[in-house]
């Protein structure tokens, strides 16, 4: 991979990434009751939690994007489309493996044979189609993600996160998540340890954030020539309800590309078919008119048994995303300085993910969720487990965004390698400049889940990929600076001053 994906994370996140993720990747998310029930099973809890951790539960395969480092220009639209296509070939497969239950229980073969076996026949043909696209306009294809159309798959007991995470015991100490039994149907959608739609969270998803070790590191210490200033840009928190499935920055073009739902912040026209002049005449959310960049991230959705707009729509309920969608109480947007220098401006239209929506293939390397609750914020922070906050708390969503950028690109061809984390003691590395870091504080009124006999109940989850599983560690946010009026400059400027701007 490129620069990025071997980056040195900040202190607080090499703290709180004490636990593995599970590695497992399908897509889909199709509604169905008693997805790890067995045709064998009896009524012990036992009994059906061994039935449950040996049974395939999702398809796993690489993510081939994160390879396509060199990608020229002429060719980024037509990969882009091939690599959504991979996305929904892997979101059918999970689908197919989610409906056909029986059939798997009479042939063991059947997983294999009908569906990972012709998975890859498909993979292998986009892949090679993102071959011609590239080699067509004289760029060069090494042929090693040739390799990446191979899936495998995984049981319910390999795709949970459980033990023990950030020096905390999960549940007392008890590890939950391989009790996974079905659970009672309410409107078709099953009540169990595993999500209302079948594909998360899991018990050993949540963890008491009171019973979790402090994990917070000190900061970097600032040098003489620090810029120490803040720029606050107040941008609503999507009360009016603007949300789409799309990705305009990982797949522009392509209707749904995100498989999930964005609650969308700042500049009002931002979708799959938005390009950069439709950027300067979106408007937008901000009470500074000339911030038009785009703001968003995936929704929050409380898994209480209530249902909302999008339960039978792509992206939402059918694709295992279900539940209430949850408006923050509150969204700050602030950018801050280096510890170690001063920055300069963000350029127009540049690009930046924060986080990686498929951790649960990718592994942690680019994960950057911070979940901690209101009165627990300095002491602890989460990556991959969702907190359960004591009652009068508030669950907290934080990102710190990349604050080193190479000098030239606003996207590359992974959408990472042009942007850069900061070293240990704050400095860019590799010719990268520092820029003004965005940081984002989400907060949500959420009645707290509880774990009982290995059940989740009244769980929430971060909206995600089908296949992700609704894991913390994929929780992920997006920007698209869009800046008039010399904003840009003015940012930097306060920034650079010790301002506290707005």
């Amino acid at each position: 991979m490129g620069r990025n994906t071997r980056k040195r994370r900040t202190p607080l996140a090499t703290k709180v990434i004490a636990a593995s993720a599970a590695l497992a990747l399908g897509g889909g998310g199709l509604i169905w009751a008693n997805f790890y029930a067995s045709a064998h099973e009896s009524n012990s809890v036992q009994n059906t939690t061994k039935a449950a951790t040996g049974q395939v539960v999702t398809i796993s395969c690489p993510d081939v994007g994160q390879k396509l480092t060199n990608v020229p220009a002429r060719a980024r639209q037509g990969v882009a489309t091939e690599l959504a296509n991979l996305d929904k070939q892997i979101t059918e497969a999970y689908a197919r493996l989610a409906s056909t239950r029986q059939a798997q229980t009479n042939d063991a073969n059947f997983v294999q044979n009908a569906i990972v076996g012709p998975l890859k026949e498909k993979r292998a043909a986009t892949i090679d189609r993102i071959r011609i696209d590239i080699q067509r306009v004289g760029g060069s294809f090494d042929g090693s993600p040739a390799q990446l159309a191979a899936c495998t798959t995984l049981t319910a007991d390999q795709t949970t996160a459980g033990g023990q995470q950030n020096g905390g015991q999960q549940n007392g100490g008890q590890q939950q998540g391989g009790q996974q039994q079905g659970g009672q149907q309410n409107g078709g959608q099953q009540q169990g340890s595993n999500g209302q739609a079948g594909n998360g969270p899991t018990a050993a998803d949540f963890v008491d954030i009171t019973k979790v070790q402090p994990n917070v590191a000190a900061k970097p210490r600032r040098t003489a020539n620090a810029s120490t200033g803040t720029f606050t840009t107040r941008c609503g928190v999507n009360a009016n309800k603007n949300h789409n499935t799309d990705n305009v920055i990982v797949a522009p073009g392509v209707a749904n590309g995100a498989h999930h739902l964005h609650d969308y912040v700042g500049n009002q026209k931002v979708n799959a078919f938005s390009d950069n002049q439709t950027f300067l005449q979106g408007g937008t959310s901000c009470q500074n008119r000339n911030d038009l960049s785009s703001y968003y991230w995936p929704v929050v959705r409380v898994q209480d048994g209530t249902q909302d707009f999008d339960q039978n729509k792509d992206g939402g309920g059918k694709e295992g995303n279900v539940g209430r969608i949850l408006t923050p109480v509150s969204a700050q947007i602030k950018y801050v300085g280096s510890p170690t220098g001063k920055v300069v401006a963000m350029p127009q239209f540049l690009r930046i993910i924060t986080g990686d929506a498929k951790t649960t293939t990718n592994g942690l390397a680019n994960a950057n969720a911070h979940w901690s609750c209101t009165g627990f914020e300095n002491k602890v922070q989460l990556t991959t487990q969702y907190p359960i906050c004591p009652q009068g708390s508030k669950v907290v969503r934080t990102f710190a965004f990349q604050s080193c950028w190479d000098g030239q690109n606003v996207d590359s061809a992974n959408h990472r390698t042009h942007v850069a984390f900061a070293d240990a003691s704050g400095n860019c590395g590799g010719g990268f400049k520092a820029i003004p870091q965005l940081t984002m504080r989400l907060t949500y009124n959420i009645t707290p889940p509880t774990v009982q006999n290995g059940v989740v109940k009244n769980a929430y989850a971060v909206d995600g990929f089908p296949d992700q599983l609704h894991k913390a560690a994929t929780d992920h946010d997006d920007f698209i600076s869009v800046t008039t009026g010399g904003l840009a400059n003015k940012i930097a400027n306060c920034v650079n001053s010790g301002q506290r701007c707005q």
